[in-house]
């Protein structure tokens, strides 16, 4: 995503450009297999449209976005309890100030974050004293031991794939400002779709696949298969650990991983297009969610589709660990979950950055290595597509400013 913005940026400026992509298709993490007429992501993903860079970017109309509601689902005492957004739920919002999930006092609590985030404009965020999310959660906006665990955990865990909850305070309030402006959806053909429509803006020509780079120099790259490609500059839009190898420079390469795991079936768990938390403080699984309720698409008519997500899943055998995730799934949900269908399941090690404090601040915000070499990804701003895509257009500037 990143690399791909990138090229956009310096092709509408008029540079000649050439994507060199390892993978047989665009897009990185963000991809999607067809299975037996399902759609499956490579682990659970969705795009908030309120990111900046991707409202700027992409046709949100010609991606059919279909929302998810607005709150979740979190089990807590072998029940689940709805905890809604008041502001687009009203009439849920009796429901969410009465359940288990947190006190009365932190349901408020809740819009004076929302107040507080969106302040200003979104600058503003990422120059705020930055603490990690616990810190902030506890003695900023002082929420409850019970609502941390019940709901932040699992939710914003979920998010940056750490649920102990140390990364930055700036990417909570972050992405807690995007939650409450926009949507949370998904493409009707796939996350994939997105990377598709980025690379439909460039030349036919501009994107070579299976081309593995080996080596990065100022004056251009190697290939895996000797081939030698001169240009004026070089942008490296890996993963981290790909890019501190072949820039041989300091990137920061900490990660975390998931494993999620894709299931059919006749009938539906649930009927709302809502995420499912575990706020049980036990288990494995972090989150349920049905992707053919939210996009009917990603399943044939007449079936349904279940992702359940590991978070940095222990070290046990594929087979052992999809056990253990049945098991859990049919404390949710049931004995019909014996009658659950495997499709895949896609293990991610590493599917975000790791983003504690300091993460805003020095070379995890650099674009120019020196003239001649730049860097972008989702590593050197935030972990999301929004990340990714500011990455990308920063690189673009940063180059355009030494050619010129």
């Amino acid at each position: 995503m990143a690399g791909l913005t990138c090229a956009r940026h310096l092709h509408q400026a008029g540079l000649q450009v050439l994507v060199l992509e390892a993978s047989e298709r665009v897009g990185g993490r963000v991809k999607t297999d067809i299975v037996e007429g399902f759609i499956l992501d490579h682990g659970f993903q969705v795009l908030l449209t309120a990111y900046p860079e991707a409202a700027a970017q992409l046709d949100y109309e010609a991606l059919q976005l279909h929302p998810f509601y607005d709150g979740a689902l979190v089990r807590f005492d072998q029940r689940f309890h709805r905890l809604a957004d008041p502001f687009r739920h009203p009439l849920d919002t009796p429901g969410t100030l009465i359940s288990p999930i947190g006190t009365f006092t932190d349901k408020l609590r809740i819009a004076k974050v929302r107040s507080m985030v969106n302040r200003g404009p979104l600058s503003a965020v990422f120059e705020r004293e930055e603490k990690t999310t616990l810190d902030v959660l506890r003695h900023r906006y002082q929420f409850s031991e019970n609502m941390i665990d019940r709901f932040f955990r699992p939710f914003f865990g979920g998010i940056f794939f750490e649920p102990s909850l140390q990364a930055s305070s700036r990417m909570f309030e972050f992405a807690f400002r995007m939650f409450s402006k926009g949507q949370t959806a998904l493409p009707a053909d796939g996350i994939h779709a997105i990377p598709r429509q980025l690379a439909e803006h460039l030349p036919s020509d501009t994107i070579r696949l299976s081309q593995r780079v080996e080596a990065v120099s100022a004056k251009g790259v190697q290939l895996a298969s000797g081939e030698i490609i001169n240009s004026e500059a070089v942008v490296v839009a890996t993963d981290a650990h790909h890019a501190a190898t072949l820039l041989k420079a300091s990137v920061s390469t900490q990660g975390y991983g998931c494993t999620c795991f894709y299931y059919a079936t006749d009938t539906a768990p649930s009927s709302d297009p809502i995420l499912m938390l575990n706020g049980e403080e036990s288990g494995l699984l972090n989150n349920v969610a049905v992707p053919s309720v939210v996009a009917p698409n990603y399943a044939p008519e007449g079936k349904a589709l279940i992702s359940a997500t590991v978070l940095n899943p222990p070290a046990l055998s594929p087979g052992s660990l999809e056990a253990r995730v049945r098991r859990e799934l049919a404390e949710w949900f049931g004995p019909e979950v014996g009658t659950w269908r495997p499709l895949r399941s896609y293990h991610i090690p590493y599917a975000l950055p790791a983003q504690h404090p300091p993460f805003f601040t020095g070379t995890n915000n650099r674009s120019r290595i020196q003239k001649g070499r730049y860097l972008c990804g989702d590593h050197t701003h935030s972990g999301s597509l929004h990340g990714a895509m500011h990455s990308g257009r920063k690189a673009a500037e940063a180059l355009l400013a030494d050619l010129s």
